[in-house]
Protein backbone atom coordinates (compact mmCIF):
# COMPACT_ATOMS: atom_id res chain seq x y z
CA UNK A 1 0.00 0.00 0.00
CA UNK A 2 1.67 3.32 1.55
CA UNK A 3 4.79 3.05 1.89
CA UNK A 4 6.16 4.99 5.16
CA UNK A 5 8.71 8.03 5.08
CA UNK A 6 11.42 7.73 7.24
CA UNK A 7 13.01 11.43 8.13
CA UNK A 8 16.34 11.26 7.31
CA UNK A 9 18.98 11.72 10.60
CA UNK A 10 20.05 15.44 8.76
CA UNK A 11 17.16 16.83 8.72
CA UNK A 12 17.53 17.83 12.93
CA UNK A 13 20.91 19.08 12.41
CA UNK A 14 19.73 21.16 9.09
CA UNK A 15 17.12 22.27 11.36
CA UNK A 16 18.93 23.42 14.07
CA UNK A 17 22.12 25.20 11.18
CA UNK A 18 19.04 26.90 10.20
CA UNK A 19 18.07 28.57 13.64
CA UNK A 20 21.58 29.30 14.14
CA UNK A 21 22.32 31.05 11.12
CA UNK A 22 19.29 33.13 11.49
CA UNK A 23 19.74 34.31 15.25
CA UNK A 24 23.22 35.46 14.32
CA UNK A 25 21.75 37.31 11.41
CA UNK A 26 19.06 38.64 14.29
CA UNK A 27 21.40 39.56 17.52
CA UNK A 28 23.25 42.67 16.63
CA UNK A 29 26.83 42.75 17.06
CA UNK A 30 29.74 45.24 16.64
CA UNK A 31 29.04 45.45 12.91
CA UNK A 32 30.64 48.82 11.08
CA UNK A 33 28.11 50.69 12.23
CA UNK A 34 28.92 50.67 15.55
CA UNK A 35 32.27 51.48 15.10
CA UNK A 36 33.95 54.29 16.10
CA UNK A 37 37.60 56.47 14.79
CA UNK A 38 37.13 59.15 17.27
CA UNK A 39 34.48 61.31 19.44
CA UNK A 40 33.34 64.04 21.51
CA UNK A 41 31.69 62.85 24.38
CA UNK A 42 29.95 65.46 27.22
CA UNK A 43 30.14 64.11 30.42
CA UNK A 44 27.40 65.50 33.42
CA UNK A 45 29.26 65.74 36.46
CA UNK A 46 27.89 67.65 40.09
CA UNK A 47 30.38 69.46 42.10
CA UNK A 48 27.97 69.46 44.55
CA UNK A 49 24.06 68.99 44.67
CA UNK A 50 21.59 70.13 46.86
CA UNK A 51 19.84 69.46 50.19
CA UNK A 52 17.00 70.40 52.61
CA UNK A 53 14.89 73.37 52.34
CA UNK A 54 17.66 76.51 52.42
CA UNK A 55 19.25 74.59 49.58
CA UNK A 56 22.40 74.22 51.48
CA UNK A 57 25.53 72.53 48.95
CA UNK A 58 26.37 69.06 49.62
CA UNK A 59 29.82 68.75 48.50
CA UNK A 60 30.82 66.08 46.06
CA UNK A 61 34.57 64.65 44.67
CA UNK A 62 33.96 64.01 40.89
CA UNK A 63 36.34 60.89 39.58
CA UNK A 64 36.02 61.20 35.34
CA UNK A 65 36.50 57.44 34.27
CA UNK A 66 37.28 57.53 30.56
CA UNK A 67 37.36 53.40 28.97
CA UNK A 68 38.41 51.80 26.03
CA UNK A 69 36.17 48.77 25.50
CA UNK A 70 37.68 47.72 22.53
CA UNK A 71 39.81 44.33 23.08
CA UNK A 72 42.49 45.04 20.92
CA UNK A 73 42.89 48.55 19.96
CA UNK A 74 43.92 51.66 21.38
CA UNK A 75 42.36 54.55 21.39
CA UNK A 76 43.84 58.35 21.58
CA UNK A 77 42.72 60.69 24.52
CA UNK A 78 43.17 64.19 22.98
CA UNK A 79 41.98 66.20 25.47
CA UNK A 80 39.42 66.19 28.63
CA UNK A 81 38.11 69.34 29.61
CA UNK A 82 36.30 70.69 32.73
CA UNK A 83 33.47 73.18 32.33
CA UNK A 84 31.16 74.90 35.26
CA UNK A 85 27.59 75.58 34.83
CA UNK A 86 27.90 78.61 32.89
CA UNK A 87 30.13 76.94 29.79
CA UNK A 88 33.32 78.35 31.35
CA UNK A 89 36.55 76.25 31.19
CA UNK A 90 38.24 75.52 34.71
CA UNK A 91 40.32 72.91 33.65
CA UNK A 92 42.46 71.25 31.04
CA UNK A 93 43.57 67.89 32.17
CA UNK A 94 45.70 66.40 30.02
CA UNK A 95 48.86 68.21 28.89
CA UNK A 96 49.78 65.99 25.87
CA UNK A 97 47.48 63.36 24.33
CA UNK A 98 47.41 59.97 26.58
CA UNK A 99 47.15 56.62 24.75
CA UNK A 100 44.80 53.75 26.38
CA UNK A 101 45.32 50.31 25.01
CA UNK A 102 42.85 47.80 24.56
CA UNK A 103 40.47 47.57 28.07
CA UNK A 104 42.57 49.69 29.93
CA UNK A 105 41.16 52.71 31.34
CA UNK A 106 42.40 56.29 32.78
CA UNK A 107 40.83 58.63 36.06
CA UNK A 108 40.69 62.32 36.10
CA UNK A 109 39.76 63.78 39.52
CA UNK A 110 37.56 67.12 40.84
CA UNK A 111 38.36 67.35 44.56
CA UNK A 112 35.67 67.57 47.12
CA UNK A 113 36.72 70.83 48.29
CA UNK A 114 36.51 72.45 44.78
CA UNK A 115 33.00 74.36 44.24
CA UNK A 116 33.65 75.51 40.85
CA UNK A 117 31.55 73.52 39.10
CA UNK A 118 28.47 73.89 40.23
CA UNK A 119 25.41 71.72 39.64
CA UNK A 120 25.90 72.05 36.20
CA UNK A 121 29.40 70.93 35.51
CA UNK A 122 30.50 68.73 32.88
CA UNK A 123 33.14 67.64 31.02
CA UNK A 124 34.63 66.79 27.25
CA UNK A 125 36.51 64.41 26.52
CA UNK A 126 37.68 64.64 22.80
CA UNK A 127 38.94 60.95 21.71
CA UNK A 128 40.60 59.02 18.72
CA UNK A 129 42.05 55.93 17.13
CA UNK A 130 43.89 54.94 14.26
CA UNK A 131 41.43 51.75 13.27
CA UNK A 132 37.80 51.69 13.93
CA UNK A 133 37.11 50.92 17.81
CA UNK A 134 33.95 49.73 19.91
CA UNK A 135 32.96 52.96 21.78
CA UNK A 136 34.37 54.02 24.35
CA UNK A 137 32.78 54.34 28.38
CA UNK A 138 32.84 57.85 29.63
CA UNK A 139 31.20 58.53 32.94
CA UNK A 140 31.58 60.15 36.25
CA UNK A 141 31.33 58.80 39.93
CA UNK A 142 30.12 61.72 42.42
CA UNK A 143 30.83 60.73 46.04
CA UNK A 144 30.08 62.74 49.36
CA UNK A 145 30.22 62.37 53.11
CA UNK A 146 28.90 64.85 55.16
CA UNK A 147 28.38 63.95 59.01
CA UNK A 148 26.77 60.86 59.15
CA UNK A 149 25.60 60.71 56.01
CA UNK A 150 26.83 60.19 52.83
CA UNK A 151 26.05 60.39 49.12
CA UNK A 152 27.07 58.47 45.40
CA UNK A 153 25.78 58.60 41.97
CA UNK A 154 26.95 58.16 38.30
CA UNK A 155 26.47 59.58 35.25
CA UNK A 156 27.18 58.47 31.86
CA UNK A 157 28.62 60.65 29.41
CA UNK A 158 27.17 60.94 25.17
CA UNK A 159 28.82 61.63 22.03
CA UNK A 160 27.82 64.88 20.59
CA UNK A 161 30.47 64.78 17.73
CA UNK A 162 31.34 61.39 15.59
CA UNK A 163 35.10 61.89 13.39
Amino acid sequence: MFASREKSPMIPFIEFAMVVLILFWAVPTASAEHLFKGQTIYVPAYSHVYHGDRQQPFLLAVTLSVRNTDPVHPITVVAVDYFDSEGKLLKQYLEKELKLNGMASAEFIVRESDRTGGLGANFVVVWKSAEKVTEPIAETVMIGTMSQQGISFTSRGRAIKEE
